[in-house]
Parts: C-alpha cells; structure tokens; sequence
C-alpha cells in the first residue's frame, strides 16, 4: 500500500489557469511539462561585468524568495481544504497501485486539515459484470477506513460516453470541490488528458508521481 505521507513528495506548480491550477512533480508527463515552455523565449547569455562571486550573491536572494513562493502557494492550496475529490477510473476491482495511493494520500489530506471526502467511481461505458463492480466499491470502502474514514460520499457515473475528465470537472463543480486528488497513472493509461484538467475541472488537482 502506499504511503499515506505520499503527498508529500508532491511540491511542484506545474500549470495554471483562471479556471484551475494542477500540482505535479518533476516526473509529470511531457504533455503537462511542455505547456510550461509556450510563452516565453529563452535569452542568449548575457556578458557582465560583475565578479563571478557578486553574481551569486545576487541571484541567491532572488532563488530563495522564488521558493519561498512557491512554498507559500502549496501551503495555502491545502490550509484551507475543506472538501476533497478522489476519482476512481480504472476497472481493477482490486484497485491499481496508483488508485491505491491516491486513496491513501486523500485520506491523509482530509484527516489533517479536516475535510470531507467524495469518491466517484467513472466510466464511460456500462460494466456487465456487477460482481466486479461490487468488489471495487467494497475495496474502495476498505482503502478508506485504512485511511480512518468509514463516512464518505460515494458516486458512480457509469455508462455515460462521456470522458473522464469532463466528468471529474462536472463533479468538482457541483460539489463545490476544493481539491481533486489522482495518480499520474491515470494519464500514463490514457484514461486522462492532463491538457484538459485544467480547461474542465474548477479547483485545484494533485497529480501523484507513481
């Protein structure tokens, strides 16, 4: 099972937007990455005329308050957490490591800042098999009170056609979501587009490196 600190490895602001922001590691997908390279051109190096030694002593400054930033960003994303959004995208009855992690971290956010937990179970098309999808909610309920949370709010959007992502976002939305939590792994399967998290979902979506 996976850490239930896991989030902590998690720091880095990849994407922003008016609608959403999403917060990944430095293993994030090169899709998520590479939105970070439009907008801006790298300049030549410029000659100076200062000691290599008054550079340093004017760039530390500026480093330090650059995360000293960042920093202050995560921190007030998850100090005022309140009610919390955990997907559930693959079909593995048993759950997939990622999705187990997921769980793991979403119940750690809750049970330090206080919030509630959503769950909402998605897929696009109709599962033909009942048993399996009982035994997933059933792993889903285990995961959680592993976690210390026995009372969630469980949802299931099946058989809709409808993509992952704008599903996520139409939940996130009605609920008022503070924050969605995932696996990268939901992006390495193709389940999720990371382009799109930020263009549907309305909060905050933490991206967990596998």
């Amino acid at each position: 099972m996976a850490s239930a600190h896991s989030f902590a490895a998690v720091s880095v602001l990849a994407t922003a937007s008016k609608q959403g922001t999403t917060l990944t590691s430095p293993s994030s997908s090169s899709s998520t990455l590479h939105s970070l390279s439009l907008g801006f051109k790298v300049k030549p190096r410029e000659l100076s005329v200062f000691p290599d030694h008054r550079r340093a002593a004017l760039k530390g400054p500026a480093k330090a308050q650059s995360k000293e930033a960042g920093a202050s960003v995560v921190g007030d994303t998850f100090s005022n957490l309140k009610h919390l959004l955990l997907p559930v995208i693959d079909r593995n009855p048993y759950l997939s490591e990622g999705t187990r992690q997921a769980a793991a971290t979403t119940t750690s956010l809750a049970k330090k800042y206080g919030a509630d937990i959503t769950v909402v179970v998605i897929d696009e098309e109709k599962r033909e098999s009942s048993s399996e999808h009982e035994t997933q909610v059933s792993n889903i309920r285990w995961h959680l009170c592993e976690g210390g949370f026995e009372e969630f709010r469980l949802l299931e959007r099946l058989g809709e056609g409808k993509k992952a992502t704008a599903i996520i976002g139409e939940v996130a939305d009605e609920l008022n979501m503070e924050l969605v939590v995932m696996s990268m792994e939901s992006i390495h399967s193709k389940f999720i587009d990371a382009n799109l998290l930020a263009e549907f979902v309305p909060c905050p979506v933490l991206l967990l490196p596998l």
